[in-house]
């Protein structure tokens, strides 16, 4: 619960790192955005909700748009490498436990089966949904993807989950609808986030008919 505050209200956090860090807030965005793209061990970290309100910040002069931009993107880029890497080394033998809250092998099953559905698509429509997210990197070094092609789709599918919501926050965050219910507009834009896997999902499931 105290995490789903926490990302809920994530805007004021980031003003206060803003305020204590300066200049330095940009190594804390992609370090954030690094970590939660990353790492297996930290797919709770906020993604599409920090993305968006690191736009809207720039879009109250805050921060710098174009520094934000960059700092995100080779932070989504990097993570996903850095990921693919870690699967390709160490393979299953971290997903063993099926009781386990973090390296629960349910979570790699649960995206091999994504990959099955979606295919090498699956690396940029994973983009857009949290903890496949994390995990869909992993799972391609897992499956020893051929490291050219995974970086295609990494850096496709961090242009567009980058570019969408880090943009759709300095155009819109700054309405004052969107101000003043900014709560209800994270989860939202987590919702909306979502659509294209959904697309996806359906247009796969008519012609499998």
């Amino acid at each position: 619960m105290e995490l789903f505050s926490f990302i809920l209200h994530f805007d004021e956090h980031l003003k206060n790192i803003i305020n204590m860090f300066g200049s330095f807030s940009y190594v804390v965005l992609f370090l954030i955005v690094f970590a939660e793209t990353g790492l297996v061990v930290t797919p709770f970290l906020p993604g599409d909700s920090l993305l968006f309100i690191a736009g809207t910040l720039a879009g109250r002069e805050l921060l710098n748009i174009w520094a934000v931009y960059l700092t995100l993107l080779i932070a989504a880029i990097v993570g996903d490498t850095v990921n693919y890497f870690l699967g390709h080394r160490f393979g299953t033998r971290v997903f063993t436990k099926e009781d386990s809250w973090l390296f629960n092998k349910k979570y790699l099953d649960k995206t091999r089966a994504f990959y099955e559905n979606h295919g090498k698509k699956t690396i940029i429509l994973a983009r857009f949904v949290p903890i496949i997210r994390t995990f869909a990197p992993f799972v391609a070094g897992v499956g020893q993807m051929h490291y050219n092609t995974f970086l295609a789709y990494n850096v496709i599918g961090a242009f567009i989950w980058v570019t969408s919501l880090t943009f759709a926050g300095y155009f819109f965050g700054g309405l004052p609808f969107i101000q003043e219910n900014f709560e209800f507009a994270v989860i939202g834009i987590v919702f909306v986030s979502l659509i294209p896997m959904l697309f996806e999902y359906t247009r796969h499931k008519r012609s499998s008919k």
